[in-house]
Protein backbone atom coordinates (compact mmCIF):
# COMPACT_ATOMS: atom_id res chain seq x y z
CA UNK A 1 0.00 0.00 0.00
CA UNK A 2 1.38 3.22 -1.19
CA UNK A 3 2.28 5.94 1.06
CA UNK A 4 2.51 9.65 1.62
CA UNK A 5 6.60 9.54 0.78
CA UNK A 6 5.38 7.32 -2.14
CA UNK A 7 3.65 9.62 -3.68
CA UNK A 8 5.87 12.85 -2.50
CA UNK A 9 8.87 10.99 -4.74
CA UNK A 10 6.56 9.72 -7.23
CA UNK A 11 5.85 13.65 -7.59
CA UNK A 12 8.93 15.00 -7.20
CA UNK A 13 7.83 17.45 -4.67
CA UNK A 14 8.30 16.98 -0.63
CA UNK A 15 6.10 15.78 1.70
CA UNK A 16 5.45 18.53 2.97
CA UNK A 17 3.84 19.96 0.01
CA UNK A 18 1.91 16.64 -0.51
CA UNK A 19 0.42 16.87 2.87
CA UNK A 20 -0.89 20.56 2.50
CA UNK A 21 -2.41 18.97 -0.86
CA UNK A 22 -4.21 16.24 0.87
CA UNK A 23 -5.50 18.30 3.70
CA UNK A 24 -6.31 21.67 1.16
CA UNK A 25 -4.39 24.10 3.47
CA UNK A 26 -1.26 25.88 2.85
CA UNK A 27 -0.17 26.98 -0.63
CA UNK A 28 0.48 24.40 -3.97
CA UNK A 29 1.50 25.63 -7.27
CA UNK A 30 -0.90 24.39 -9.87
CA UNK A 31 1.72 22.31 -11.38
CA UNK A 32 2.60 20.72 -8.11
CA UNK A 33 -1.17 20.04 -7.65
CA UNK A 34 -1.31 18.51 -11.21
CA UNK A 35 1.56 16.16 -10.16
CA UNK A 36 0.35 14.82 -6.87
CA UNK A 37 -3.22 14.13 -8.34
CA UNK A 38 -1.83 11.86 -11.14
CA UNK A 39 1.00 10.04 -8.55
CA UNK A 40 -2.15 9.41 -6.37
CA UNK A 41 -4.04 7.81 -8.84
CA UNK A 42 -1.43 5.86 -10.06
CA UNK A 43 -0.80 4.60 -7.18
CA UNK A 44 -4.10 4.29 -5.59
CA UNK A 45 -2.97 6.00 -2.71
CA UNK A 46 -5.35 6.39 0.54
CA UNK A 47 -5.15 8.95 2.69
CA UNK A 48 -4.40 7.61 6.42
CA UNK A 49 -7.29 8.97 8.07
CA UNK A 50 -6.15 8.45 11.81
CA UNK A 51 -2.72 9.76 11.22
CA UNK A 52 -4.72 12.79 9.15
CA UNK A 53 -7.10 13.15 12.48
CA UNK A 54 -3.44 13.55 14.86
CA UNK A 55 -2.15 15.99 12.61
CA UNK A 56 -4.93 18.27 11.45
CA UNK A 57 -6.59 18.21 14.68
CA UNK A 58 -10.34 17.34 12.84
CA UNK A 59 -11.77 14.42 10.91
CA UNK A 60 -15.11 14.47 8.53
CA UNK A 61 -17.00 13.08 11.42
CA UNK A 62 -20.28 14.93 11.91
CA UNK A 63 -22.11 14.47 15.83
CA UNK A 64 -25.84 14.27 16.09
CA UNK A 65 -26.95 13.78 19.14
CA UNK A 66 -30.71 13.08 19.40
CA UNK A 67 -32.87 12.76 22.93
CA UNK A 68 -35.12 10.39 22.26
CA UNK A 69 -34.04 7.98 19.41
CA UNK A 70 -37.49 5.75 19.91
CA UNK A 71 -39.46 9.13 18.76
CA UNK A 72 -40.21 8.52 14.86
CA UNK A 73 -39.40 12.27 14.27
CA UNK A 74 -35.55 11.55 15.26
CA UNK A 75 -35.09 8.63 12.54
CA UNK A 76 -36.52 10.73 10.08
CA UNK A 77 -34.70 13.38 11.01
CA UNK A 78 -31.22 11.73 10.99
CA UNK A 79 -31.74 10.22 7.79
CA UNK A 80 -32.14 13.08 5.82
CA UNK A 81 -28.60 14.69 7.90
CA UNK A 82 -26.79 11.34 6.67
CA UNK A 83 -27.90 12.01 3.27
CA UNK A 84 -26.65 15.42 3.07
CA UNK A 85 -23.30 14.55 5.21
CA UNK A 86 -22.57 12.17 2.24
CA UNK A 87 -22.65 13.63 -0.36
CA UNK A 88 -20.29 16.28 1.01
CA UNK A 89 -17.71 12.97 2.08
CA UNK A 90 -18.85 13.34 5.55
CA UNK A 91 -19.80 10.75 8.03
CA UNK A 92 -22.03 10.94 11.00
CA UNK A 93 -22.30 9.74 14.13
CA UNK A 94 -25.89 9.21 15.72
CA UNK A 95 -25.88 10.02 19.69
CA UNK A 96 -28.93 9.02 21.66
CA UNK A 97 -28.54 10.67 24.92
CA UNK A 98 -32.68 9.81 26.60
CA UNK A 99 -32.89 12.98 27.17
CA UNK A 100 -29.86 12.88 30.24
CA UNK A 101 -27.23 15.80 30.44
CA UNK A 102 -24.66 12.90 31.68
CA UNK A 103 -25.33 10.90 28.32
CA UNK A 104 -24.94 13.90 26.20
CA UNK A 105 -21.74 15.37 27.93
CA UNK A 106 -20.40 11.74 28.02
CA UNK A 107 -20.48 11.78 24.17
CA UNK A 108 -19.64 15.22 23.62
CA UNK A 109 -16.57 14.71 25.44
CA UNK A 110 -15.84 11.08 23.74
CA UNK A 111 -15.85 12.57 20.46
CA UNK A 112 -13.75 15.46 20.81
CA UNK A 113 -11.24 13.11 21.60
CA UNK A 114 -11.93 11.42 17.91
CA UNK A 115 -11.24 14.99 16.81
CA UNK A 116 -15.00 15.42 15.67
CA UNK A 117 -15.71 18.10 13.04
CA UNK A 118 -18.84 19.42 14.71
CA UNK A 119 -22.01 18.78 16.18
CA UNK A 120 -25.83 19.42 15.58
CA UNK A 121 -27.58 19.48 18.13
CA UNK A 122 -31.74 18.49 18.97
CA UNK A 123 -31.76 18.64 22.49
CA UNK A 124 -31.88 20.97 25.37
CA UNK A 125 -30.15 19.33 28.38
CA UNK A 126 -26.92 21.57 28.84
CA UNK A 127 -26.15 25.22 29.14
CA UNK A 128 -25.59 27.58 26.14
CA UNK A 129 -22.21 27.89 27.79
CA UNK A 130 -21.36 24.20 27.31
CA UNK A 131 -21.26 24.22 23.79
CA UNK A 132 -19.89 27.64 23.47
CA UNK A 133 -17.00 26.66 25.38
CA UNK A 134 -16.05 23.56 23.04
CA UNK A 135 -14.49 25.65 20.34
CA UNK A 136 -16.07 22.93 17.75
CA UNK A 137 -18.92 24.18 15.07
CA UNK A 138 -21.85 23.96 16.87
CA UNK A 139 -25.50 24.03 15.39
CA UNK A 140 -29.18 23.40 16.63
CA UNK A 141 -32.07 21.71 15.68
CA UNK A 142 -35.80 22.13 16.53
CA UNK A 143 -34.11 23.64 19.45
CA UNK A 144 -33.10 27.13 20.41
CA UNK A 145 -29.86 26.95 22.96
CA UNK A 146 -28.39 30.34 22.07
CA UNK A 147 -28.61 33.57 19.66
CA UNK A 148 -25.06 32.92 19.03
CA UNK A 149 -25.58 28.99 17.56
CA UNK A 150 -26.95 28.99 14.53
CA UNK A 151 -30.35 27.22 14.58
CA UNK A 152 -32.65 25.15 12.09
CA UNK A 153 -36.31 25.60 13.26
CA UNK A 154 -39.93 24.76 12.39
CA UNK A 155 -42.49 27.51 12.39
CA UNK A 156 -43.95 26.08 16.03
CA UNK A 157 -46.54 28.87 16.98
CA UNK A 158 -48.24 29.05 13.66
CA UNK A 159 -48.26 25.28 13.30
CA UNK A 160 -49.67 25.24 16.88
CA UNK A 161 -52.27 28.07 15.69
CA UNK A 162 -53.14 25.99 12.39
CA UNK A 163 -53.93 22.88 13.94
CA UNK A 164 -56.10 24.23 16.73
CA UNK A 165 -57.61 26.60 14.24
CA UNK A 166 -58.69 23.51 12.41
CA UNK A 167 -60.39 22.24 15.63
CA UNK A 168 -62.18 24.95 15.75
CA UNK A 169 -63.76 25.11 12.37
CA UNK A 170 -64.88 21.42 12.88
CA UNK A 171 -67.11 22.88 15.81
CA UNK A 172 -64.91 21.33 18.86
CA UNK A 173 -66.08 23.18 22.13
CA UNK A 174 -63.95 21.24 24.53
CA UNK A 175 -60.53 21.25 23.95
CA UNK A 176 -57.18 20.12 25.28
CA UNK A 177 -53.57 21.11 24.71
CA UNK A 178 -51.26 18.31 25.24
CA UNK A 179 -48.71 20.58 25.85
CA UNK A 180 -45.09 18.97 25.76
CA UNK A 181 -42.99 19.12 28.62
CA UNK A 182 -42.47 23.10 30.17
CA UNK A 183 -39.39 24.64 29.30
CA UNK A 184 -38.45 22.95 26.15
CA UNK A 185 -38.50 26.00 23.38
CA UNK A 186 -40.81 24.04 20.94
CA UNK A 187 -43.31 22.75 23.29
CA UNK A 188 -43.88 26.55 24.40
CA UNK A 189 -43.83 28.19 20.82
CA UNK A 190 -46.72 25.16 20.31
CA UNK A 191 -48.55 26.39 23.61
CA UNK A 192 -48.71 29.64 22.58
CA UNK A 193 -50.13 29.09 19.24
CA UNK A 194 -52.49 27.03 20.88
CA UNK A 195 -53.56 30.18 22.95
CA UNK A 196 -53.31 32.87 20.08
CA UNK A 197 -55.91 30.32 18.33
CA UNK A 198 -58.70 30.13 21.19
CA UNK A 199 -57.84 33.52 22.36
CA UNK A 200 -61.27 35.85 22.41
CA UNK A 201 -63.59 32.06 21.33
CA UNK A 202 -66.02 30.79 22.95
CA UNK A 203 -64.11 27.71 23.95
CA UNK A 204 -64.01 25.43 27.38
CA UNK A 205 -59.44 24.97 27.12
CA UNK A 206 -57.92 22.37 28.72
CA UNK A 207 -53.28 22.53 29.44
CA UNK A 208 -51.90 19.22 30.15
CA UNK A 209 -48.26 18.81 30.18
CA UNK A 210 -46.76 15.89 28.60
CA UNK A 211 -43.82 14.23 27.44
CA UNK A 212 -43.21 13.35 24.06
CA UNK A 213 -43.92 9.59 24.61
CA UNK A 214 -46.03 7.20 23.22
CA UNK A 215 -46.77 5.25 26.72
CA UNK A 216 -47.15 8.18 29.18
CA UNK A 217 -49.31 10.05 26.77
CA UNK A 218 -51.56 7.05 26.21
CA UNK A 219 -51.78 7.01 30.16
CA UNK A 220 -52.02 10.61 30.45
CA UNK A 221 -54.81 10.66 28.49
CA UNK A 222 -56.58 7.82 29.69
CA UNK A 223 -57.00 9.34 32.98
CA UNK A 224 -58.20 12.86 31.59
CA UNK A 225 -61.01 11.46 29.38
CA UNK A 226 -62.29 9.15 31.97
CA UNK A 227 -62.19 11.96 34.16
CA UNK A 228 -63.83 15.15 31.62
CA UNK A 229 -66.99 13.84 30.31
CA UNK A 230 -67.44 15.93 27.26
CA UNK A 231 -64.26 16.46 25.87
CA UNK A 232 -64.64 16.77 21.89
CA UNK A 233 -61.02 17.72 20.37
CA UNK A 234 -56.97 17.47 21.70
CA UNK A 235 -54.62 19.32 20.06
CA UNK A 236 -51.48 17.61 20.54
CA UNK A 237 -47.81 18.63 21.19
CA UNK A 238 -46.42 15.81 18.93
CA UNK A 239 -47.76 13.09 16.50
CA UNK A 240 -46.10 10.65 19.51
CA UNK A 241 -48.79 11.90 21.67
CA UNK A 242 -51.51 12.30 19.64
CA UNK A 243 -50.99 8.86 18.82
CA UNK A 244 -51.42 7.94 22.56
CA UNK A 245 -54.78 9.64 22.43
CA UNK A 246 -55.93 7.91 19.65
CA UNK A 247 -55.64 4.32 21.17
CA UNK A 248 -56.57 5.64 24.81
CA UNK A 249 -59.95 7.12 22.96
CA UNK A 250 -60.34 3.62 21.35
CA UNK A 251 -59.66 1.69 24.84
CA UNK A 252 -62.43 4.04 26.19
CA UNK A 253 -64.93 3.64 23.59
CA UNK A 254 -64.80 7.17 22.48
CA UNK A 255 -65.19 7.20 18.58
CA UNK A 256 -62.72 9.33 16.61
CA UNK A 257 -63.34 11.67 15.07
CA UNK A 258 -67.06 11.68 15.67
CA UNK A 259 -66.88 12.45 19.43
CA UNK A 260 -63.60 13.22 19.66
CA UNK A 261 -61.35 15.21 17.00
CA UNK A 262 -57.11 14.98 17.45
CA UNK A 263 -55.11 16.71 16.11
CA UNK A 264 -50.89 16.13 16.05
CA UNK A 265 -47.83 17.81 15.43
CA UNK A 266 -44.81 16.42 13.07
CA UNK A 267 -45.73 15.05 9.85
CA UNK A 268 -44.16 11.85 10.89
CA UNK A 269 -45.21 8.62 8.61
CA UNK A 270 -46.79 7.11 11.30
CA UNK A 271 -49.07 9.21 11.22
CA UNK A 272 -50.37 8.37 7.84
CA UNK A 273 -50.05 4.61 8.59
CA UNK A 274 -52.54 4.86 11.76
CA UNK A 275 -56.41 3.83 11.53
CA UNK A 276 -57.80 6.95 11.54
CA UNK A 277 -54.80 8.17 9.88
CA UNK A 278 -53.61 11.48 11.67
CA UNK A 279 -54.63 14.74 11.31
CA UNK A 280 -51.48 16.61 12.02
CA UNK A 281 -49.42 19.86 11.80
CA UNK A 282 -46.60 18.54 9.23
CA UNK A 283 -43.26 19.93 9.29
CA UNK A 284 -40.29 19.01 6.58
CA UNK A 285 -38.62 17.27 8.55
CA UNK A 286 -36.18 15.94 5.32
CA UNK A 287 -35.96 19.72 4.66
CA UNK A 288 -35.00 20.71 8.65
CA UNK A 289 -32.05 17.71 8.05
CA UNK A 290 -31.11 19.10 5.46
CA UNK A 291 -30.38 22.66 6.21
CA UNK A 292 -28.94 22.11 9.37
CA UNK A 293 -25.90 19.93 7.61
CA UNK A 294 -25.18 21.88 5.22
CA UNK A 295 -25.22 25.01 7.34
CA UNK A 296 -22.69 23.11 9.72
CA UNK A 297 -20.69 21.96 7.35
CA UNK A 298 -20.48 25.67 5.86
CA UNK A 299 -19.45 26.56 9.60
CA UNK A 300 -16.72 23.26 9.54
CA UNK A 301 -15.14 24.60 6.14
CA UNK A 302 -15.15 28.16 7.26
CA UNK A 303 -17.82 29.41 4.78
CA UNK A 304 -19.95 32.56 5.57
CA UNK A 305 -23.46 31.94 6.68
CA UNK A 306 -25.80 34.34 4.92
CA UNK A 307 -28.40 33.32 7.59
CA UNK A 308 -27.82 32.28 11.27
CA UNK A 309 -31.44 31.26 12.27
CA UNK A 310 -33.85 29.54 9.31
CA UNK A 311 -37.43 28.72 10.56
CA UNK A 312 -39.05 26.46 7.89
CA UNK A 313 -42.93 26.31 7.22
CA UNK A 314 -45.35 23.99 8.30
CA UNK A 315 -48.88 22.63 6.69
CA UNK A 316 -51.85 21.12 8.01
CA UNK A 317 -52.55 17.46 6.62
CA UNK A 318 -56.38 16.78 7.20
CA UNK A 319 -56.87 12.92 7.76
CA UNK A 320 -59.06 10.84 9.81
CA UNK A 321 -58.63 11.88 13.41
CA UNK A 322 -61.17 15.47 12.59
CA UNK A 323 -63.80 15.87 10.24
CA UNK A 324 -63.38 17.72 7.14
CA UNK A 325 -66.31 19.58 7.31
CA UNK A 326 -68.53 20.82 9.78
Amino acid sequence: MANIRDVAKESGVSVATVSRFINQKGYVSKEAKEVIGRAIKELDYKPNLVARSLSTKQTKLIGLIVPDIMNPFFPELARAVEDVALTYDYTVVLCNSDEKAEKEIHYIETLRQKYVAGFIVTTNQLQASHYQNLDIPVVALDRTIDASIPTVSSNNKEGARLGTAHLIEQGCQHIVCMRGPTGLGTADDRLDGFLEAVEGKEIVTHIIECPFHFEQSEEIARKFLSEHKGIDGVFASSDVSAAGVLKAAHSLGIIVPDELQIVGFDGIALGGMLSPGLTTVAQDIYKLGALVTRMLIKLIEEIELEEKEIQVPVKLIIRGTTRSEQ
